[in-house]
């Protein structure tokens, strides 16, 4: 059985990426994942491998754009304001088709917010993630034996397609610690691939760009980034699954939302309620046709974030009406305690949501009575 160290997430997370075999690492430092950068300025060094601080988040996405046009396994990390800066950088990067793995560890927000976990950046990596027809790859950990797994699948990941993939852990899950099994060191790769600029003697001109000036160049790499991107869909959906065999209601949570409402079905179901869940680990591709085959089977859903509901349009596009979908949310750095979502499950069970209730109405309405100080 391996060895489990005691381990904080984002220090975790940057050993993952060092096993994985990343060759440079830029960054600029932004709670709550400036461990994350420390604990690389300490051991990157002392392999012999590139680290870097920049003076800002855009210099470090274009260092990295840099670095990884020539082959190298390059990674950055920040949190939301800081991903806001590098969107064009990771545009560009999607782009020019080379790989790069990005670490979001999700702030309190909008604007500069807090440092508390949240999952508001869920829209801002999973339908963006830069401009133009971008198509990054989103996988979020639960936990931070989890994220470690990620993390080392993401260099496969991100070589394989040629594109970005994007780790996206609240705050917690950076900030906690757990013991993790640490995967074993990869080697260094030998030889840059075919299309890398590496400068050596005796090798053909290369011309990475994304920059394509007549339409009709940019149309043909658009189409080649959607081909690629619908073999991902076809090849990278990733969910876990909970007590669905004989589930009579779902709950949807990804990350932490989805940690913490798994205790609160464990709970329902020492009660005798027959409660499942489904946790979303790639939120792009998103399991829209897992979601939506669980969708008839189901007497109601209920989607649990760390947000407003984010991820609750992308449920209700995969259930398309088939069964009715309630949402609890808490925002701004507030973590949901397993009994809210247990209460929020029981009330499921008890007064069962119709197909047209608006799921957002009501949680605003219950939010507004729990915020609201007594007289």
């Amino acid at each position: 059985m391996p060895k489990r160290e005691l381990m904080k997430g984002n220090e975790a997370m940057a050993e993952a990426a060092i096993r994985a075999g990343v060759e440079a690492y830029f960054g600029y430092p932004i709670t709550p994942q400036s461990e994350l950068l420390e604990y690389m300025s300490r051991r990157m060094p002392q392999l012999g491998r590139v680290f870097l601080q920049a003076e800002s988040e855009i210099a470090a996405i274009n260092m990295a754009y840099g670095a990884a046009c020539t082959g190298a396994r390059v990674m950055s990390s920040s949190s939301g304001p800081g991903v806001s800066l590098m969107s064009e950088g990771l545009s560009y990067i999607i782009g020019t088709e080379v790989p790069f793995v990005l670490v979001d560890v999700m702030r309190g927000g909008p604007g500069l917010g807090n440092i508390a976990p949240s999952q508001g950046d869920y829209r801002q990596v999973s339908h963006a993630g830069g401009h133009g027809d971008t198509f990054p790859i989103v996988l979020a950990p639960a936990s931070v034996q989890e994220a470690v797994d990620l993390i080392y699948q993401a260099f496969d990941l991100a070589e394989k397609y040629r594109t970005v993939v994007i780790v996206l852990a609240d705050g917690s899950i950076g900030q906690m610690m757990e013991p993790v099994a640490l995967p074993e060191y990869r080697p260094l790769p030998e030889k840059r691939p075919d299309w890398a600029v590496t400068g050596e003697p005796g090798r053909p001109r290369r011309r990475l760009t994304s920059l394509y000036l007549h339409p009709e160049d940019e149309e043909v790499v658009n189409l080649r980034l959607l081909k690629r991107w619908r073999q991902v869909e076809a090849n990278e959906v990733r969910y876990r699954t909970y007590y669905l065999d004989d589930a009579e209601y779902i709950v949807v949570g990804f990350g932490m939302a989805g940690r913490v409402a798994l205790s609160a079905v464990r709970m329902a179901r020492e009660e005798g309620l027959k409660v499942g869940l489904f946790r979303p680990v790639s939120l792009r591709p998103f399991p829209t046709k897992e979601l939506r085959r669980l969708a008839p089977k189901a007497k109601a859903m209920m989607v649990v974030e760390m947000n407003s509901g984010q991820m609750l349009d992308d449920v209700l596009a995969a259930v398309q009406g088939q069964t009715p979908v309630r949402f609890y949310g808490r925002m701004g750095g507030m973590v949901p305690f397993p009994d809210e979502v247990l209460e929020q499950i029981r009330l499921l069970v008890k007064e069962p949501p119709t197909l047209d209730e608006d799921p957002r109405e009501r949680w605003i309405a219950h939010m507004e009575q729990m915020l609201t100080p007594a007289s």
